[in-house]
């Protein structure tokens, strides 16, 4: 089958309209609005444009689902999340395929998410019927105390653009398996996963009204009324640090429990004592997995005088052989950024940073043609000035600066508002603790450039978010816990 063929088929087999109470619905009035293709720039197709009326009917479904959803058996729960997990395991091809199409990542980087996606939905599905209370005997022994967990009810799920499979899984599978209800707003530039996955989750036998998805324009008017409606009792958001504060000021009205997942500063930080070519290959995870448009990609390179020669040399080589192009292409693998305005954003920091005294290693210039194509870049010698020392890149640049004093090293790596993620690589086991204790982030890469793990509790401290994704914590976030006080 041509890759043409293909690419038809896929985005053929893709329902276009709202997913609310079970069922496909136009938006009111019929309204729709293009995806495109970020290797190309032209549409892929028209998705339903959902209205402020639309999104309320959604929670309608949802809340009306709830109580039967809630009573429903842990072990039901659980096991509509295994069904779930092999069918995207079943349909890995057409699911990456179709991620890349909306997305731009290569079809390797959107296999790999499609396996951590999926992921999240068998973590969770064992972690369904593992939800406990606790009994225990009252301090003056003449009563006793009672917990349980309960869901904690309807949920609005926002998620973003950059892994269309994985973000929203890591929300719905704990919702689910907590047994919540929801409404997913996917990110206008990737709707077509989340309408994918919905069809999965039917398939899987997912009951009516338990998941609904609204694709929209305009997010800020559909989601608004949500937010405002005492029915809903969660908000989850995956983005920028800017919109998650002004979500938050909105949950503050209707005392929503949230859970945000926001803005990154990652600092990649090279020991003197370092295996340097270990280093090299974790930078090449943590600054180029998803096109360097994660929220944990390495920002700055902090790397010690005496091996920053030999690390800037050994990253260039394999950062400038990395081949541009089309996702589906056979043999790319730096694919387009997601658009025109995000390209425009990072060559902006490159060329500040320049101005500014950093030196162009490799890259730093944007192809002409079709898509919105930025080249691997590595930039050295680069100043604290530089606005990409405090901004998030979101794209494939590596800026570099090199180090002789650990501890005003580590003032600068936590000299921001963000506190995502640190990378660090050294040799030394007291240094490695040491260090790991004084970076101010949720996570920390300890001579490993990839810390994703459906597993393991994702999330960060300052202005990168609040709560934790996955892991055992990832389902106390979709659950309230009540006491019960026993007299005797």
């Amino acid at each position: 089958m041509s890759t043409t063929i293909s690419e038809t088929t896929v985005i053929g087999r893709v329902e276009k309209k709202l997913f609310i109470g079970g069922r496909w619905r136009a938006a009111t009035g019929g309204r729709t609005f293009a995806v495109e293709n970020p290797a190309t720039g032209a549409a892929l197709c028209e998705v339903a444009d959902a209205s402020p009326e639309d999104a309320m009917a959604a929670l309608d479904a949802a809340s009306a689902a709830q109580a039967s959803w809630a009573a429903v058996a842990p072990r039901e729960r659980g096991e509509i999340l295994r069904r779930a997990y092999e069918l995207l395991t079943e349909r890995a091809e057409e699911i990456a395929l179709l991620i890349t199409l909306e997305m731009g990542k290569s079809l390797a980087e959107s296999r790999a998410e499609v396996s951590y996606g999926a992921e999240f939905f068998r973590w969770f599905s064992e972690e369904a019927v593992r939800i406990s209370g606790e009994w225990k005997v009252n301090g003056a022994g003449n009563g006793r105390i009672v917990t349980m967990r309960q869901p904690v009810g309807p949920c609005l799920l926002i998620t973003p653009w950059n892994a269309p499979l994985a973000m929203p899984t890591r929300k719905i599978g704990p919702a689910i398996a907590a047994g919540c209800t929801m409404v997913v707003k996917p990110a206008p530039q990737t709707p077509l996963t989340a309408l994918l996955l919905a069809d999965v989750l039917t398939e899987a036998g997912l009951p009516e009204g338990v998941l609904n998805v609204v694709t929209t324009s305009a997010a800020g008017p559909v989601t608004q009324p949500l937010i405002h409606d005492r029915r809903l009792r969660k908000l989850s958001f995956t983005g920028s640090t800017a919109v998650g504060r002004t979500l938050l000021e909105s949950a503050a009205d209707n005392v929503l429990r949230t859970s945000m997942e926001l803005g990154g500063n990652a600092p990649f930080i090279v020991c003197a004592d370092a295996d340097v070519d270990a280093a090299v290959d974790g930078a090449m995870i943590a600054k180029m997995r998803n096109l360097g448009e994660a929220c944990i990609a390495a920002n700055w390179f902090f790397v010690h005088a005496d091996v920053a020669e030999e690390f800037t040399e050994k990253l260039t080589t394999r950062m400038a052989a990395l081949t541009i192009g089309r996702g589906v292409d056979e043999g790319a693998e730096v694919g387009p950024l997601i658009d025109a305005t995000q390209r425009a954003r990072v060559a902006g920091l490159v060329d500040d940073a320049v101005s500014r005294g950093a030196r162009i290693v490799t890259g730093g210039k944007a192809p002409s043609g079709a898509g919105y194509f930025y080249p691997p870049t590595v930039l050295a010698d680069v100043p604290a000035s530089a606005r990409l020392t405090r901004e998030e890149i979101f794209g494939p640049v590596a800026p570099i600066s090199s180090f002789t004093d650990e501890q005003e090293m580590i003032r600068s790596a936590n000299d921001t508002e963000f506190g995502l993620v640190s990378y660090l690589y050294t040799r030394d086991i007291s240094r490695a603790i040491r260090l790991t204790e004084q970076l101010q982030s949720g996570m920390v890469g300890l001579n490993r450039g990839l810390v994703s793990d459906a597993a393991a509790p994702f999330g960060g401290v300052k202005h990168s978010g609040l709560g934790r994704e996955g892991g055992v914590a990832g389902i106390d976030e979709y659950l309230e816990t009540k006491y019960v006080a026993l007299g005797l």
